[in-house]
């Protein structure tokens, strides 16, 4: 079966997910009056999903390649930002595992998908 929405895609759902988990974790406590720093966060969750829809929207492979690249350089920001959150007090060690964990799968999950659209050229 050939996939012809992005909303169907694994990684795409995966990505809205963590997206969605990051606005209802950056509502509460201290990261939530902490501007920048949450905002910061948000904008890197959110620019994962937003890459990979308008890659896939772009209809060629070549184009979902190269936003595939742009979706995957924010799960490094992402990481880094839940470290700085964690390292100030923002989120509980267990939390910052749990969400770091998420980001560096979804990585792989980007990763691996280049690979294969690469090598099916």
């Amino acid at each position: 079966m050939k996939i012809t929405k992005f909303q169907d895609l694994d990684y795409w759902q995966e990505s809205t997910s963590l997206a969605i988990d990051i606005y209802k974790l950056t509502s509460e406590g201290g990261i939530a009056s902490d501007f920048g720093l949450r905002d910061q966060i948000r904008r890197s969750a959110v620019t994962i999903a937003s890459n990979i829809a308008e890659g896939k929207e772009r209809e060629t492979v070549a184009e979902l390649i190269r936003f595939l690249y742009i979706a995957k350089g924010p799960t490094s920001e992402l990481r880094t930002q839940l470290y700085i959150a964690n390292r100030v007090g923002y989120l509980s060690d267990i939390e910052y595992q749990k969400l770091s964990g998420r980001v560096e799968h979804l990585s792989r999950m980007i990763a691996n998908l280049i690979k294969a659209l690469k090598r099916s050229r």
